[in-house]
């Protein structure tokens, strides 16, 4: 982990948050905000938001839906105090008809009245209880994101929305499966 993922690893989200803001932190968030949810973040027009949310609920599994902004309101107020989904991201892939355009670090450029973002589950909430467990992963040990891959598994769909299931992998030693499967 590089000295800034250490030291974040230790305080509370706000501060994190605080360093992203700041620009001092552009990392993966793998390893930090320990006993907090942690969520990906997806940004839409108003005019897809229903069906989005539609999907979300089709595909509970792959896509938890646990937070949904106001229309036009970048602050996600029922997730937390001070949460600007603008700039408390290390890192925004913006998508143009399906297409990566660009990627960010702050988005309040492209933010507009019309969007909605939605927060959905994130695997990495889970993993500070494998740790505490001392159940070692080795993508945080080394200061990379959790491998993900595209399965063969389809997601029902819901209007323009479709998509197979993205899994996680992570390595777990086979004498501490049962342990991560009861975590």
């Amino acid at each position: 982990m590089t000295a800034e993922s250490r030291h974040l690893q230790l305080h509370p989200p706000a501060e994190l948050r605080s360093a992203i803001r700041a620009g001092r932190y552009r990392a993966h968030t793998a390893g930090l905000g320990a006993g907090f949810l942690q969520a990906n973040l997806v940004i839409l027009p108003e005019g897809h938001a229903l069906d989005f949310m539609r999907f979300c609920q089709r595909n509970p599994k792959p896509c938890p839906l646990v937070g949904v902004s106001d229309t036009g309101d970048p602050l996600m107020r029922t997730l937390g105090r001070d949460i600007d989904i603008r700039t408390d991201v290390p890192a925004y892939n913006i998508y143009r008809a399906g297409r990566l355009e660009r990627s960010a670090t702050d988005i309040r450029d492209v933010w507009s009245d019309d969007m909605v973002a939605f927060a959905l589950g994130c695997s990495f909430t889970f993993e500070h209880a494998l740790m505490r467990a001392g159940i070692g992963l080795w993508h945080v040990e080394n200061d990379k994101t959790v491998p993900m891959f595209r399965s063969a598994i389809a997601c029902v769909p819901a209007g323009p929305f479709r998509a197979d299931m993205v899994v996680s992998l992570r390595a777990i030693p086979q004498t501490r499966l049962d342990d991560a499967t009861a975590i």
